[in-house]
This record gives structure tokens, C-alpha cells and sequence, in this order.
């Protein structure tokens, strides 16, 4: 197990990373970008999927060619550096005539390149098995050396040219999500560049008659595994990063309406009907419990004491700032709103406003923080009115 467990780790990060990925892909399966950066996830799982001891054996037998695995991990591995291209591409130039042909340029000398390894490996003769250190073991093979090369030196090409890139477009980035995927990119891509440097160094080394395969078979593997992860959440981040910012955003603002909503409820808004499931999106959530809200203050604006609510406010402000005085004086007479509205007792609205003002509807975040704070809103409640120095709503 402990030889496998670094390959699980970076397989199952992938995994999960292509996994939460998937739902978006479903709802916006037409934009590129995204098309792309779920295809580079399969692709990066599939290549350690592929290399891990078990699968190769599991090839070996099912196909019945030794080192199969190596073509298909080496193919999988080209298509990831396309892809990481071509992003790269498409985040630097807008859309034009002269990038897509950049693009299709790059497509068409990975494909190229694809095939390659696949020729050399069929003319290559690879009888023995080999599970951690087939680079080194054939490092002098006819054709099977030419195959290893290519798929390094590739690699090696790909993210130096992707790290170049990324470099000279850096100053002009000012997204703050985008950014940050350019500076992950970027150690990413130094630490693939070490992938292929000890790994070279370790066939150069098979070459002059020395030893150093550790370097091939532990050294360069972390590298690679740190490497795909890192390059994975840099090309995720730019997209992940605002979905992110806004999810957190919309849960704390549905978590600070909800003891609001709470003391409404009872109103029975005529929007309040529909009812949502636990996997609907916050965003709706947020916006159902909104519009229950200002549904509900429109249903209370008979039974709303404005004239307590200036009271309420005036006391308020004398111990607190502006806006938690708005929030504890909308607090208190939402309260007593909704006590009235139990009770079928209008409010005698003959001088004041028939609805629930700017003064409420304004503050509402203010208001349901101020109904998580009962002793504040007992203690200015008691000051306006002692005969109702009770609470009302726990």
C-alpha cells in the first residue's frame, strides 16, 4: 500500500477535482473554456490512473502486450500539454483569426506527436514487463528510446513554453482569481520541468553505463504527482475562484436573513409557496427568501406601528450608530407587526404611511442581526415601553 499511495493521492485529488467540475460542465457544456479544463482533469487522472502499478498489470494481462500502458499514459500525458497550451492561449488573445490558427497548430503537432509514440512503440521490442522503471530499463533500446525521449523532451517543451507565456502576459493579468491560477501555473510548471530533468539525467546516466534509476523511479514521480495538481488547480482557479467568492457570499448573507424570515413566516406571504429541495442552488434559495420577505413586509404594512418604529429608532440611536439603530427599531416593529397581524389588529394608519417604508426595507441585513441580539432589543424595548418590557420573540 505504501508504494501506491503516492499515485492514489494526486488520482483521487484529480478525481474530485473532476467531479465537482462535472455540474458545471452539464449547465454550461458550450463554453470553451470550460469544456477544456474538464478534458484536462480527465486527461490528468486518466495518466495516473494508467501509471499506477495495478493498472499496468491489469493491461499487461487484458491485452496481452507488455508495457501497453506506456503508449496510452505517454499519449494521455501529450493531450495534457495541448490542452494546457491552448488554454493558455485562450486566456492571452482574444478571439481572432490569428489565434485559432495557433491553436489548431499546436493541436495538430501533439496529434502528431501522439502517433509517433505510438509508431515507435510498436516498432520498439518491449518483452519484459516492467511496472516502476521502464524509462531506465529500455533507456538503450532501439526505438524504445526514442519513444521515452520524445514523450519527455515534449513535456519538457510544453511547459517551458506554457511557463514563457504565462510570464510576459503576467503584468498585464489584474483578475485576482486569474492571478493567482498564473502564479500556481507557473510553480507547477517548474516542478514538471524537474520531472523531466532527473528524469533525463537518470536515462543519460543508462547511456554512459552508471546507475541512477532512483532518481527516475522516486525522485521525478513526486515531482510529477505535485505537478498535476498544482497545474490542475491553476487552470481552475480563475474558474472556481468567483463561484467560490460568490457561494460564500450568498451562504452568509441567507444564514444573516434567516432569523428574519423566521419571525415573518407566520405572515403566510402569497410567494412563500414554493418549496425547494436540498440540492437547489443557494443563489435561488437566497432570492425565494428574499422575495419572502418583502412579500411578507407588503402582507404587515396595515399592522406596522410607525410611529414605534421612530421611537424605537430615536432610542436607539442614542446608544448605538445609525445602522444598528435602523436594524434593532425595524427589528422591534416587525415584531410588533406580526404580534398585531396574529391578532387580526389593524394599525390605526390614518397619519402614517399604509406600508412598510425605506426605513425597514433598507436596513434588513441590520434588522436580522439585530433579532440574533434579544438582550439589545429587550433593553431599548423596555425604554420606549415599560408596560411591554416582555419579550415577544425568543
Amino acid at each position: 500500500m505504501s508504494l501506491r499511495l503516492p499515485y492514489i493521492v494526486p488520482t483521487v485529488l484529480l478525481a474530485t477535482a473532476l467531479a465537482l467540475k462535472a455540474p458545471t460542465f452539464l449547465r454550461a457544456s458550450r463554453d470553451p473554456d470550460v469544456r477544456a479544463t474538464v478534458v484536462l482533469l480527465a486527461c490528468g487522472t486518466a495518466v495516473f490512473v494508467v501509471v499506477t502499478p495495478d493498472t499496468i498489470l491489469w493491461l499487461n494481462n487484458v491485452s496481452g502486450v507488455a508495457n501497453i500502458a506506456a503508449p496510452i499514459a505517454y499519449s494521455l500525458l501529450t493531450l495534457f500539454c495541448a490542452i494546457q497550451l491552448t488554454m493558455i492561449m485562450r486566456w492571452r488573445e482574444p478571439p481572432s483569426g490569428r489565434r485559432r490558427r495557433r491553436m489548431f497548430t499546436v493541436s495538430w503537432i501533439h496529434a502528431g506527436i501522439v502517433a509517433a509514440l505510438w509508431t515507435t512503440f510498436l516498432m520498439a521490442d518491449v518483452p519484459v514487463p516492467r511496472i516502476y522503471d521502464l524509462d531506465t530499463y529500455y533507456a538503450t533500446t532501439p526505438w524504445m528510446q526514442e519513444h521515452i525521449l520524445l514523450y519527455l523532451i515534449n513535456h519538457a517543451v510544453s511547459v517551458v513554453v506554457a511557463a514563457y507565456l504565462l510570464w510576459i502576459w503576467f503584468p498585464q493579468v489584474t483578475d485576482r482569481w486569474l492571478k493567482t491560477g498564473v502564479v500556481v501555473l507557473q510553480a507547477g510548471f517548474a516542478l514538471g520541468l524537474l520531472f523531466d530533468t532527473t528524469k533525463l539525467i537518470a536515462i543519460v546516466a543508462r547511456w554512459t553505463g552508471h546507475d541512477l534509476d532512483f532518481l527516475s523511479t522516486q525522485v521525478a514521480p513526486q515531482f510529477a504527482f505535485v505537478e498535476a495538481v498544482l497545474v490542475a488547480l491553476g487552470f481552475i482557479a480563475p474558474q472556481a475562484g468567483p463561484f467560490v467568492q460568490g457561494w460564500a457570499r450568498n451562504k452568509a448573507a441567507y444564514r444573516r436573513l434567516r432569523p428574519l424570515w423566521r419571525i415573518l413566516r407566520d405572515t403566510r406571504a402569497s410567494a412563500a409557496t414554493a418549496s425547494f429541495g436540498l440540492w437547489t442552488p443557494l443563489e435561488l434559495r437566497l432570492m425565494q427568501c428574499q422575495q419572502r420577505i418583502h412579500d411578507a413586509l407588503r402582507v404587515l404594512g396595515p399592522y406596522f406601528d410607525h410611529g414605534l418604529h421612530q421611537r424605537a429608532y430615536t432610542t436607539a440611536l442614542a446608544e448605538l450608530g445609525a445602522e444598528r439603530a435602523h436594524g434593532v427599531a425595524g427589528a422591534l416593529a416587525l415584531q410588533a407587526a406580526v404580534d398585531a397581524y396574529g391578532d387580526k389588529a389593524l394599525h390605526d394608519a390614518r397619519d402614517q404611511p399604509a406600508q412598510i417604508g425605506a426605513g425597514v426595507s433598507d436596513h434588513l441585513d441590520a434588522i436580522a442581526r439585530a433579532l440574533s441580539r434579544p438582550h439589545v432589543l429587550d433593553s431599548i424595548r423596555q425604554q420606549i415601553s415599560p408596560a411591554e418590557s416582555a419579550p415577544t420573540h425568543a
